[in-house]
């Protein structure tokens, strides 16, 4: 996540850099630092943003990610969002197999949802220009 992605979300989010360093549980510091490209944002605190993003937006398009991406039901059983019914939520869950495969960390995962249409209807990212 680039410094402008994670200031131009805290403002939509409607957040100053003191309520999101608290509902982030990391330090003011944390924050000014990775608004200013002083630090990179760790992914546990990049998916905590977009799960904030994508609950504010209540936007869905009413697909889950294995109808989406064409996803065999083999492949969805052994799936962590097939397992807990949660494909409108896939790219944020680690070990997801997009394409049938585990993309292993969170920016390799991240680079392949990026691209969903599954991610791109439940987090904005365009409507705030950031893509």
């Amino acid at each position: 996540m680039e410094p402008r992605e994670f200031k131009t979300i805290r403002k939509a989010l409607e957040m100053t850099q003191k309520e999101a360093a608290q509902v982030l549980a990391v330090s003011l510091k944390a924050v000014h630092s990775y608004e200013q490209g002083w630090r990179t944002v760790p992914p546990a605190v990049e998916r905590q943003l977009y799960l904030l993003l994508a609950r504010k937006s209540g936007a869905r398009d009413g697909r889950d990610c294995w109808e989406a991406r064409g996803c065999p039901p083999e492949k969805r059983r052994g799936c962590p969002a097939g397992r807990w019914d949660s494909g409108d939520l896939c790219w944020a869950i680690t070990g997801s197999l997009c394409d049938g495969e585990d993309r292993g960390s969170w920016r390799e995962k991240m680079a392949a949802c990026r691209g969903c249409p599954v991610f791109a209807a439940r987090v904005p990212l365009e409507t705030l220009g950031l893509r």
